[in-house]
């Protein structure tokens, strides 16, 4: 899908403008969002549509006790922000809210509004990024939409088949192979190109939105041992060493396949700038252990930077003042970094030195 082409305007480019949605209401969302934004640093680096409801938002900041820092207007009204933080208010839905502390339609329904605006205004290059509040699936099921999450929502809206989850917790960066799917099936969808898409598409966002010119990723192995040579298991030799020689074929630093047991604690000190896990856990229990309530989820494939929290909508604690913003401060903080580099450097070339995966004329 054709995108607006990024500005280069020196001033938005120091103050990029980060829409963020705020998440079904009957959940946390309202909350994060308003404790995080209560960081007078965060909001000095940018400016903020927030797609949501002024009243939930009002009423979070009252248990929270924050002086509410930013100015409302009905959502059809928001066209442009010069500074600060406004709240696109979709006042037409009278929702309880929070206090429901569970699914219902009228959450599923509020909340993909919200996403539906932000993808509009991406598309209309109002925003520079974006940043998404925890929706419940059940709610989105509940309203009548097929979706089973964020990811799968945004891919459709701007027609992209390639995509690919990222956690972001520090230095360590993990890129999944497959999501939510059970174990014992992983073995019916194991491709050489499940394995190869994620490489590919974090190669090109660690160089273009990172602005790391000669990203170095590491492959996980699937089997104890990384198959110990086919003693514990084929699919090393079978689907990931051709998925990893593909991407080399293409210029890619990549290391691999490698026993996951030692990988992320050598990716966590530095020694690459990504890893690619086989599957959910394997990828998750690193990220969620060293960074738990930190950790960010971006969107790799689309033409729009997506990151989000790294958890739900926590229904049994809403409207307590007992979230922890955590994650979705550093959602934010990473949003507005990948948005300045996007704004601020052109996409770095491939090294002509780059052949075969390793760098000519270094060990």
């Amino acid at each position: 899908m054709a995108m607006p082409e990024p500005s280069h305007d020196p001033a938005r480019a120091a103050r990029p403008v980060i829409g963020i949605t705020m998440g079904d209401p009957a959940g946390i969302g309202p909350e994060i969002v308003v404790k995080a934004l209560a960081d007078e640093t965060l909001r000095r680096r940018a400016r903020f549509i927030v797609y949501g409801l002024h009243e939930l938002l009002s009423y979070a900041a009252d248990l929270a006790e924050v002086s509410p820092f930013w100015f409302r207007l009905p959502h059809e009204e928001v066209k442009r922000i010069e500074s600060g933080a406004v709240v696109a208010d979709f006042d037409e839905y009278a929702i309880v809210g929070n206090i429901l502390r569970r699914p219902t339609a009228e959450g599923g329904h509020a909340s993909m509004r919200f996403c539906e605006e932000a993808i509009a205004d991406l598309k209309r290059g109002r925003l520079d990024a974006v940043v998404t509040g925890p929706i419940s699936k059940t709610s989105w099921q509940m309203a009548g939409y097929k979706f089973p999450g964020h990811t799968e929502l945004f891919a459709k809206r701007f027609e992209t088949r390639r995509v690919t989850m990222l956690f972001v917790a520090d230095r360590l960066r993990v890129a999944l192979a497959s999501v939510h799917e059970p174990l014992f099936e992983l073995r019916n969808s194991f491709t050489i190109g499940r394995v190869h898409q994620p490489i590919d598409l974090m190669n090109t966002a660690l160089r273009e939105w990172f602005g790391i010119e000669r990203p170095r990723i590491a492959v996980a192995g699937l089997n104890p041992h990384a198959g110990e040579s086919g003693q514990f298991g084929d699919e090393e030799q079978r689907v990931i060493e051709p998925a990893i020689n593909m991407a080399r074929e293409a210029g890619c630093l990549v290391e691999g396949p490698l026993p996951a047991d030692t990988l992320f604690r050598r990716a966590a000190q530095g020694e690459f700038d990504g890893v690619v896990a086989m599957y959910h856990d394997q990828g998750l229990i690193p990220i969620k252990l060293l960074a738990f309530g930190q950790a960010v989820n971006v969107t790799l494939g689309l033409p729009i930077i997506r990151t989000s929290v790294d958890h739900g909508t926590a229904f049994d604690i809403a409207g307590r003042n007992k979230a922890d913003a955590g994650s979705m401060k550093s959602a934010i903080s990473l949003a507005i970094d990948l948005a300045m580099q996007r704004l601020s450097h052109p996409v770095p070339p491939v090294p002509a030195s780059v052949t075969d995966g390793r760098v000519v004329g270094e060990d």
